[in-house]
């Protein structure tokens, strides 16, 4: 039977449990289910919000036995929704989800929907961890402050590429001198303020947001007392304790982090 907004409802018989797969787009996402014997309960397309995707959810009633998404962008936030609405979700990893799905002849939405649905029914899967909502955000606020040292550093090399043009070479400086060896060197060249002024206000502007971000991160680090212990070693600040994994080679460990008991 069809159903206004493209939902299309199957016989069910008894209650067996269901099995549901979610394939995710930025606007909707299909939905299938399907119970224990394969047979399809029902298909169609709501928005991508937890709440929408647990309202139709809840019109078919359950129960629920395994609910599947593909790892991705939106996944985090879908998983967290449906989670908190008790609903048994799974995310799936993504490699093994395009591996398994590739074997369809024809690739839509709606058959990644069931292929997906199939997967949580057979057990063929690879469960990923799904961070918590706090971890994303710190992930989000480290994200962010290296995005904005790096623009940074951008602008830097930038200004310092047009001017070696004109044979003025700024060398090496330290952050807080690079400004005024900037307007140093344009003295012998006024007329290059008119493209390098706005450079130098671009770069006090993304310094001053960098030192905000930094600040939180610090405020951040500081409040956790895992992240104090591990700050009391010898070269761990706060990046390194919210973020051990940036450390990849042993030879930028200080010898002191490094000291075994006897």
């Amino acid at each position: 039977m069809d159903l206004p907004g493209g939902l299309q409802w199957f016989n069910r018989s008894g209650d067996l449990e269901l099995f549901v797969g979610l394939d995710v787009s930025v606007r909707t996402t299909s939905v299938c289910v399907m119970d224990t014997s394969g047979k399809l309960i029902k298909e169609g397309k709501v928005e991508t919000e937890p709440d929408a995707i647990g309202a139709l959810l809840h019109a078919i009633g359950g129960p629920y036995k395994r609910i599947g998404l593909e790892a991705g962008p939106l996944s985090q936030w879908l998983y967290s929704g449906l989670a908190a609405a008790g609903h048994p979700v799974i995310c799936v990893e993504t490699r093994h989800m395009k591996a398994a799905l590739s074997a369809q002849i024809n690739k839509t939405d709606r058959n990644d929907a069931r292929g997906i649905a199939q997967m949580m029914r057979v057990g063929l899967y690879k469960p990923v961890h799904v961070k918590t909502v706090g971890s994303q955000e710190i992930r989000m606020l480290l994200t962010a402050r290296k995005f904005v040292q790096t623009k940074i550093l951008d602008v830097e090399n930038n200004l310092r590429g047009l001017l070696r043009n004109f044979g003025l070479k700024v060398g090496a400086v330290t952050k807080l001198q690079f400004e005024r060896r900037i307007i140093e060197l344009l003295k012998q060249s006024p007329h290059l303020r008119l493209v390098i002024d706005p450079l130098l206000k671009v770069r006090r502007v993304l310094r001053e947001q960098f030192r905000h971000l930094q600040r939180a991160m610090e405020r951040l680090a500081e409040s956790d007392d895992t992240c104090k212990l591990l700050m009391t070693a010898s070269g761990v600040g706060p990046m390194v304790a919210q973020f051990p994994g940036r450390r990849r080679r042993t030879d930028a460990v200080p010898p002191a982090s490094c000291q075994t008991m006897n």
